[in-house]
C-alpha cells in the first residue's frame, strides 16, 4: 500500500464547464485529520461516511466531461469522541501509469476510442478503470465503482488495493449500482456491453462468491445505469438511451437518444434462465437511479426519478458549450408491474425535479414507504447543484423538504440507520455539502424523522470537497457490509 499523499495539477487551460466552479477538482490528498463539529453527532452514529466521485488529477486530453474525472474518496470516520477526515484519489493502473508520465495520456469517454500508446503506460490497458461514481461493501470488502470497469478494492483508510475481478469469475464490468439483499447477503449486479451479449446479470453470495451469471438478450446496447430487486426478482429498465456504435472514435455524439425504441421493464427470477426473462412495454422514459422494488403478489411496484428525455452531453470536442448533462434532473414516479395480466404502466409521484435518490437500504427489495432525494428548487440550477432534501412518506402521500439556503450545495441524501432504531425512518440522513458563502465543505446530519428542522450538526471538513456523485454509509457492525444503492 502506498502512503505517499499525492497533489493535482489542474489549470483547467481548456476552460472546460466541467472542470468550472463547485466541478473544480480539489489538488491534494489530506489527512487523517480531525474535524470541527457544529452541533452534536448522534451518540449512535459511528462507522465511516465515504463519497466518491470524479476528481481530474492533470489537464485533460481533448474534451472533458464529468464523467471522465479520477476517482476520488472522502472518508469521515465517526469515532466515540470525534470525527477524522481523510481524502484519496483511487491508485487505478490507469492513473498509476499517468503519474510517472506527470501528465494525463487517456482521453475522456467521448474519444475513448483514441487508446494511448502501450509503450507510455506499460500495461495499464487501453482504457483507464475511473473508478468514480459509487462505494460499496460487500463481503468483507470496500469496492470503489466505475461501471465500465472491474471494481476496484480499497481499505477503510482509502488506501487502493486494486482491482477486484470475484476470483477471476468476473472478466468484465460491473455496474457502479448493484443491490445487497440485506436478509441473505446476496449481491445483484449487472454489466452493460457495446457488442453482444448487450446485457449480463450476476448474482455473488454472502461470502463473495460468484454463484450465477446469465446473458440476456437485448435488441441494441442500452446505457443501463440502474436496476433493482425484489425478494424474489431482478427488474431492469431497457430504454432508449443507445449507444451508437458507429460514432465511437469520430468524435460525434457516442450516446443518443431513440424514442422509436421504446422502454420495457424486464422481469428474471433472482437466479434466473435467459428464457424466464419476461418483458413489458411502458411509456418511452428513462430512469438513471432507481429507489426500491418490492412485489405485493403478482405486483411489482418500482419507484425513480423519470426522465421523458435524457442529453448526457457526451459531444464532439468542438461543443464544449454543451457538454454536461443537459437535462438536470427528473421527476419522481412510480412504475408498475402486472405478471399475471402481463401488463405494466406507470404513474407520476412529484413534479420536483430531483435525483440520486436513496431509501433505509435495510428494506432493500421490501416494501418502502420513505423516499429520500436531494432536489433542484433554485433557478437556473445546473446538473448536480441540489439545494432541498426531500423526503416522501408513501403511505400518508406526505412531502417534506429542507431547503439549504441560496449558497448552499447539497449531495446525496443517504441513509445511516440507528441500530436502536424500529421504524423504517429511524436514522439520520447525511449528505456531503458545500457552502459557498462561507467556503466551506462539511458534512450534514439531519433528523430522518423531521428533515424540515435541517441538521442536528455540522462536520466542518478542513479541505473543499467537490462536487461528486455517489456516497454510503458503513456502520462498524454489519452482517452482510451495509447498504448498497
Amino acid at each position: 500500500m502506498t502512503t505517499e499523499l499525492l497533489r493535482g495539477h489542474v489549470a483547467n487551460v481548456g476552460n472546460h464547464l466541467d472542470l468550472r466552479g463547485e466541478m473544480f477538482p480539489v489538488d491534494r490528498e489530506i489527512g487523517p485529520t480531525e474535524c470541527e463539529i457544529e452541533g452534536r453527532v448522534p451518540a449512535r452514529l459511528r462507522g465511516w461516511f465515504v463519497r466518491n466521485g470524479p476528481n481530474q488529477m492533470f489537464e485533460p486530453v481533448g474534451k472533458y466531461h464529468t464523467f471522465d474525472g479520477d476517482g476520488m474518496l472522502h472518508g469521515i470516520e465517526f469515532l466515540a469522541d470525534r470525527v477524522i477526515y481523510r481524502n484519496r484519489w483511487v491508485r487505478s493502473r490507469g492513473l498509476m501509469a499517468e503519474i510517472a508520465l506527470g501528465r494525463a495520456v487517456y482521453p475522456g469517454l467521448s474519444d475513448v476510442m483514441n487508446f494511448p500508446d502501450p509503450a507510455l503506460v506499460h500495461g495499464a490497458g487501453p482504457v483507464k478503470n475511473r473508478a468514480n461514481t459509487h462505494i460499496i461493501r460487500h463481503a468483507g470488502k470496500l469496492l470503489a465503482l466505475w461501471e465500465q470497469g472491474l471494481p476496484t478494492e480499497v481499505t477503510t483508510d482509502l488506501d487502493t488495493v486494486g482491482q477486484w475481478d470475484f476470483g477471476g469469475k468476473l472478466a468484465g464490468a460491473m455496474t457502479a449500482h448493484p443491490r445487497i439483499d440485506p436478509r441473505t447477503g446476496e449481491l445483484c449486479f449487472f454489466s452493460y456491453n457495446l457488442f453482444p451479449p448487450y446485457l449480463t446479470y450476476y448474482v455473488a453470495d454472502a461470502t463473495g462468491a460468484l454463484v450465477h451469471r446469465v446473458d440476456l438478450d437485448m435488441p441494441a446496447p442500452v446505457m443501463m445505469h440502474d436496476f433493482v430487486i425484489t425478494e424474489h426478482h431482478a427488474v431492469f429498465m431497457d430504454s432508449p438511451v443507445v449507444f451508437d456504435i458507429e460514432a465511437l472514435g469520430t468524435g460525434e455524439p457516442m450516446v443518443t437518444w431513440r424514442p422509436e425504441n421504446g422502454t420495457r421493464l424486464g422481469v428474471l427470477p433472482r437466479r434466473g434462465r435467459p428464457d424466464e426473462v419476461r418483458w413489458f412495454e411502458v411509456e418511452p422514459s428513462h430512469v438513471q437511479h432507481f429507489w426500491n422494488a418490492w412485489a405485493d403478489g403478482g405486483r411489482i411496484e418500482l419507484a425513480g426519478c423519470r426522465y421523458e428525455k435524457v442529453d448526457f452531453g457526451l459531444q464532439a470536442e468542438d461543443a464544449d458549450a454543451e457538454t454536461g448533462v443537459v437535462t438536470i434532473g427528473a421527476r419522481p414516479a412510480r412504475y408498475w408491474i402486472d405478471l399475471s395480466r402481463g401488463t405494466a404502466g406507470w404513474e407520476p409521484l412529484d413534479d420536483m425535479l430531483g435525483e440520486f435518490g436513496r431509501i433505509n437500504d435495510d428494506l432493500t427489495g421490501l416494501r418502502t414507504e420513505c423516499l429520500y432525494m436531494p432536489a433542484f428548487t433554485r433557478a437556473g440550477a445546473i446538473a448536480g447543484d441540489f439545494d432541498t432534501f426531500v423526503k416522501y412518506n408513501l403511505g400518508t402521500g406526505s412531502r417534506e423538504t429542507w431547503y439549504a439556503g441560496d449558497e448552499g450545495h447539497l449531495g446525496e441524501a443517504v441513509f445511516a440507520p440507528d441500530p436502536a432504531g424500529r421504524a423504517e425512518d429511524d436514522g439520520w440522513i447525511l449528505s456531503l455539502s458545500h457552502d459557498s458563502g462561507r467556503n466551506r465543505s462539511e458534512v450534514l446530519i439531519c433528523d430522518a424523522r423531521d428533515i424540515t428542522s435541517g441538521p442536528v450538526a455540522r462536520v466542518q471538513l478542513p479541505q473543499r470537497v467537490p462536487f461528486g456523485f455517489h456516497a454510503n454509509w458503513f456502520p462498524r457492525a454489519s452482517p452482510f457490509g451495509g447498504s448498497t444503492s
